[in-house]
């Protein structure tokens, strides 16, 4: 591990929170990140301030959101429909489709400097699946891999086979 390389995490329980208030607040800290990253690589001293890792816990009020490579023809609700059921719809910047999120459901959104662990996103999006097997083993739940998905499932290879955990990045 290099100076630079901060395995530390910050956690932050962020209560009830809209999606785009939630989506400004990781914008900022990355941002942050940027600026100390960009800040240490110009600096001639040879002294490097460590970049910072979060964890940041939310629930949102009932949102559906499309991620740039989704098709907004898949969202099956209408404005009158989200209206109705007082939801919103947001388009991201996150890879995948359409997701719901809603009271009650716990949304993790980690903001790390992957330098500070390792820079492969593949094994990042694998790591944290299996943060997520393990944790929901503790309740008794099994929770497996779909080929070719990304995330996490119950009862793969069933008919009934349904995702616990989605991911987007």
């Amino acid at each position: 591990m290099t100076a630079t390389q901060n395995r530390s995490l910050k956690f932050q329980d962020l209560g009830l929170m809209d999606y785009e208030e939630a989506f400004e607040y990781q914008s900022k800290l990355m941002q942050e990140i940027i600026d100390l990253k960009l800040k240490n690589r110009d600096r001639t001293d040879g002294k490097h301030e460590e970049t910072p890792n979060y964890l940041l816990f939310v629930e949102h009020p009932h949102v559906y959101t499309l991620g740039k490579s989704g098709d907004e023809h898949n969202m099956l609700a209408n404005s009158e429909k989200l209206k109705a059921i007082n939801a919103t719809f947001v388009k991201t910047n996150r890879g995948g489709d359409i997701t719901y999120h809603g009271f009650g459901q716990l949304v993790g959104y980690p903001v790390l400097d992957l330098d500070n662990f390792k820079s492969d996103i593949f094994l990042y999006m694998r790591n944290l699946e299996e943060v997520i097997i393990r944790v929901i083993a503790e309740y008794g739940l099994k929770g497996e891999r779909s080929e070719g998905e990304t995330g996490v499932w119950l009862d793969v290879g069933k008919p009934y086979a349904r995702k616990i955990c989605a991911m987007g990045v």
